[in-house]
């Protein structure tokens, strides 16, 4: 797991530099800007996650109720006018100073908390609809709604997938986890199409012919497909991208793929696909064979969040899916994002740990 998480975030560090080189010397004068800020970061989140490595994972789930109402709190305090941080036309940031909270970002380790500490307390309610199923319903409503307020829908469509994944490690019924995701879906569906003129709908149709508005709704995917089809089987070379000088707005963010794909061509997103792979793999590992329930739960609900996160920033990369804005794990740049990864692959450390494995 240290292994992975450590060739990761140096491929990720590397790719980052590459990638903001041309947008950090346009925007800032400094080619070093985000690399800078990165290997701060990024060494921030090896602390975060020697530590949590070292404390018992069971400490972390005593504050399951905390968690949720504090991710709550943020995510209340980020809609503020004032308090909350915009741009690109959402407000997802709270500033302080020279640190950025997003509480969209905690909201997933609250409801990873909420769900293991409620269902470690009572096992056999995760296929009881009144008392398993409504709870957790209400609190992944309270979240989602809020998130989408920012607006946020990937986020809040993540939020939606962790609790899936969790109730059905729990134990929760097919027949209720079905009638949950079809709801699921028709609401996202009714948010699309309820505003024609909406971004969500322009989206939708970017997404099914992203060359039919190239210079506007399907700008960034189309720059993203012609990086990779440049890449071609091993690309042009580390350093060589031609998207990053300017093309592809913010590279090293949610389309740092494409950039990897111009420079790394197939071979290096499939050795990245490998990589991850095998974390969710060892993370499945771990959740399998924890000692208790609880250990099962919080480790399941980390690799969900980590394997969510992948398929959903890939699936946009391509064009597999509507654009929407979510980093990969490990390898964008992001503070926030890294530094609760991090952390959270030390909670995984520990769990493994006291497994029987």
């Amino acid at each position: 797991m240290v292994l992975l998480v450590m060739i990761l975030t140096i491929f990720g560090t590397i790719m980052i530099f590459s990638a903001s080189y041309y947008y950090a010397i346009s925007n800032f004068g400094d080619p070093y800007h985000y690399l800078t800020r990165q290997l701060i970061w990024l060494a921030a989140g090896f602390v975060a996650m020697w530590i949590c490595s070292k404390i018992d994972y069971h400490f972390w789930v005593r504050f399951w109720l905390i968690a949720y109402l504090a991710g709550m709190a943020l995510l209340v305090l980020v809609l503020i006018p004032g308090v909350g941080s915009s741009a690109y036309g959402a407000t997802r940031w709270i500033q302080l100073g020279p640190i950025t909270i997003m509480p969209g970002e905690i909201a997933k380790v609250g409801i990873i908390l909420f769900i293991t500490g409620y269902f470690s307390r009572h096992p056999k309610w995760a296929s009881d609809i009144k008392k398993g199923i409504v709870p957790v319903l209400f609190v992944t409503v309270t979240y989602g709604g809020l998130i989408m307020l920012q607006p946020n829908m990937s986020t809040a469509f993540t939020v939606c997938f962790i609790v899936g994944g969790m109730l059905l490690v729990a134990g929760a019924r097919w027949m209720h986890l079905g009638t949950l995701a079809g709801g699921a879906v028709a609401a996202g569906v009714l948010l699309i199409l309820v505003d024609t003129s909406g971004y969500r709908y322009q989206r939708f149709l970017s997404f099914l012919d992203p060359f039919d508005d190239p210079l506007d709704t399907g700008y960034n995917v189309v720059q993203s497909l012609l990086a990779l089809g440049t890449g071609g089987l091993t690309g042009l070379g580390l350093g060589n991208s031609v998207q990053k000088n300017l093309y592809l707005p913010m590279p090293q963010n949610d389309f740092i793929l494409a950039i990897i794909g111009e420079e790394l061509g197939f071979v290096g997103i499939l050795g990245l696909v490998i990589l991850y792979l095998l974390l969710v793999w060892r993370g499945c590992h771990i959740a399998i064979n924890a000692k208790d329930l609880t250990g099962l739960l919080l480790a399941a609900g980390i690799t969900i969040m980590v394997g969510v996160q992948v398929v959903i920033n890939m699936a946009v990369v391509t064009s597999s899916m509507p654009p929407t804005g979510i980093i990969l794990p490990f390898v964008s740049y992001g503070g926030n994002a890294l530094l609760i990864f991090m952390a959270a692959m030390g909670i995984l450390v520990n769990i493994s740990k006291s497994a029987d494995i």
